[in-house]
């Protein structure tokens, strides 16, 4: 550090400046050595899930296996999908306990994979 005094005694600043440049510079150069990386959110496997999210999971689940979303009640945790003159109802409800509660119905879907389709794109969805 007394070496980079000296180099800015001999540039003209005064004692009292030379310590606030040499503490500004050692700052600039810690800073600029940072780097935060983004991070993508990531989904805990066991975590308990929000009501929120499991609701977007199911809703998106069902848009993936090519359900026609006919209605999206948050209010009342109801999806209703449509796929081949069948229905597909999601139900999400928020338990006692806190935990969130999905279930998958099916009527007059002739596609008899649908429903395990349905429930691992909602696992998938979920992080699990």
């Amino acid at each position: 550090m007394e070496r980079w005094i000296g180099l800015l005694a001999r540039r003209g600043l005064r004692p009292g400046r030379q310590a606030a440049w040499v503490i500004a510079g050692a700052i600039a150069v810690a800073l600029s050595g940072c780097y935060v990386v983004p991070v993508a959110p990531t989904v805990v496997p066991g975590a308990p899930a929000s009501f929120d999210r499991s609701f977007s999971a199911a809703s998106g689940a069902m848009r993936d296996q090519g359900l026609t979303i006919t209605s999206e009640d948050r209010s009342s945790g109801t999806i209703v999908g449509k796929i081949e003159g069948g229905t597909v109802t999601a139900s999400v409800r928020q338990q006692a306990d806190g935990s969130v509660r999905v279930q998958f119905d099916a009527n007059g879907v002739r596609d008899g994979g649908l429903m395990g389709r349905v429930s691992q794109s909602y696992d998938r969805r979920m992080g699990r």
